[in-house]
């Protein structure tokens, strides 16, 4: 496959992922600053800025959740903005037209043409919603209608390096405030894990399980060890392994690594430290995706969102 229409699947699949994740940790984010009035709004509003990488504005100006929302999802020109992965996702799909689907190019095209340019305040759960919806018609595409050969996997590996980071995100999102940071029945939720969660674990969800499900869960395609995992499967049938020793791939050893790490260490000790874990994993799959780059399409500059090692 051309290194270009690789690069551009790949970027597709971030793309669409970052979209859908950032709707969702905004979501749970800015719904807990509404229904918790103890919660200090611009320490709060700091600290998601800082968790998504983007730059935060000196102490002399208080910042608000119209200005997170500003940010991280309205500013085509930010490259941690649901607006801007939308507009991005659509330009790499032009890039690869002769191999996108006439379906996935509409469905893009008209996504990135009904992106509004200011959201109400009483309307950002509605539009969080329909980005996640648009997300999901754009994934639904493509897993319906696209052979299992190295353009589907370039895209898969892509959504699945974005996913398994945008989970750690959210994670972290729990220690944002300390006490008063989301349940786990919310982080849940806006993970579309609530249910399933249910039938797995039959009851109310505490901080262990609920964890140790969206981190560990080997069936639930939103814990990070399932997306690691399915992005390292990915890597393998792009480039079947032909070494009869170890792993000389730098990005399925990056990967294997931080898998290791996580499934072999005891679910408490990663609660206790839980930042510092999922800024490992957000570092491993950045680090990865540099080293996909170099290896698959070396001729262009890595596309990046502010706070992201290239």
């Amino acid at each position: 496959m051309l290194s270009r229409i690789a690069e551009s699947l790949f970027w597709i699949g971030r793309y669409i992922e970052r979209s859908d994740g950032t709707a969702r940790i905004l979501d749970v984010h800015l719904q807990l600053l509404l229904e918790d009035p103890w919660i200090e709004e611009d320490l709060a509003c700091r600290s998601l800025l800082a968790l998504m990488g983007s730059e935060v504005p000196g102490p002399e100006r208080e910042l608000t959740r119209q200005d997170v929302l500003a940010t991280l999802a309205v500013d085509r020109t930010h490259p941690a903005s649901i607006a801007y992965s939308l507009g991005a996702a659509r330009e790499n799909a032009r890039r690869a037209r002769e191999i996108v689907s006439t379906e996935l190019w509409e469905c893009l095209n008209t996504t990135r043409a009904k992106m509004p340019r200011k959201v109400a305040a009483e309307k950002t759960h509605e539009f969080f919603g329909w980005v996640r919806e648009r997300a999901a018609l754009a994934v639904g595409i493509v897993e319906a209608g696209t052979s299992r050969d190295e353009a589907w996997h370039f895209f898969n590996l892509g959504r699945s390096l974005e996913q398994a980071d945008m989970t750690a995100r959210l994670l972290a999102t729990r220690s944002l405030t300390e006490a008063s940071g989301p349940s786990w029945t919310t982080i849940l939720r806006s993970c579309g894990a609530y249910e399933t969660y249910l039938r797995t674990y039959r009851g109310v969800p505490s901080a262990r399980n609920a964890a140790e499900f969206l981190l560990l869960d080997r069936l639930f395609p939103r814990s990070i060890i399932f997306s690691v995992s399915r992005a390292e499967e990915s890597l393998r049938a792009i480039e079947p392994r032909n070494d009869r020793v170890g792993v000389t791939d730098r990005a399925q050893r990056l990967l294997g690594q931080i898998r290791s790490q996580l499934e072999y260490r005891p679910i408490m000790d990663i609660l206790h430290e839980l930042p510092k874990h999922m800024d490992s994993v957000q570092d491993a799959t950045s680090t990865a995706s540099e080293a996909i780059r170099q290896r698959y399409f070396p001729t262009n500059a890595a596309p990046s969102w502010t706070g992201e090692n290239t």
